[in-house]
C-alpha cells in the first residue's frame, strides 16, 4: 500500500478518481495558518499551478511551495491543503501576488476517508 499524501492546492475542489472509487467520503475543516504549517512540516506534493497564488504561500506558510501545473487525484487516507480565496474572480483574471494579498481567503483541510 503506497503511503499517504499531503497536496497542497489552489482550489478547494477535491480530486477523486471516480473511475477507481466511484464513492468518497471527504472531510473538510477550515484551518489556520498555523495548522497548515505544521501539516505542511512533513514531505507534500504542491499542484499550485498558479505563480503569484505558490509566492504567497510561500510567504504565509513559510516553506516553499513550488509552481507544480500537476494533475493528481487523491486516495483515501491522503490529506490535501486548499487556498480557497472567498471572492470569485472575473473570468481570465489573473491576480498578481500584491492583488492576491489583498483578498479574503480561507485555508482549508480535506482528508480522504
Amino acid at each position: 500500500m503506497e503511503s499517504e499524501k499531503i497536496y497542497v492546492l489552489n482550489t478547494l475542489i477535491v480530486p477523486i478518481d471516480f473511475s477507481k472509487y466511484p464513492k468518497a467520503t471527504v472531510v473538510l475543516q477550515k484551518i489556520s495558518v498555523e495548522e497548515a504549517k505544521q501539516i505542511l512540516s512533513k514531505d507534500f506534493i504542491s499542484a499550485v499551478g498558479h505563480e503569484a497564488t505558490a509566492k504567497l504561500l510561500t510567504q504565509l506558510l513559510g516553506v516553499e511551495i513550488p509552481v507544480n501545473r500537476i494533475s493528481v487525484f487523491l486516495e483515501p487516507g491522503d490529506t490535501a491543503i486548499h487556498f480557497f480565496l472567498k471572492t470569485r474572480l472575473p473570468e481570465g483574471k489573473i491576480l498578481t501576488e500584491s492583488e492576491l494579498k489583498q483578498l479574503d481567503f480561507w485555508l482549508v483541510k480535506s482528508q480522504v476517508l
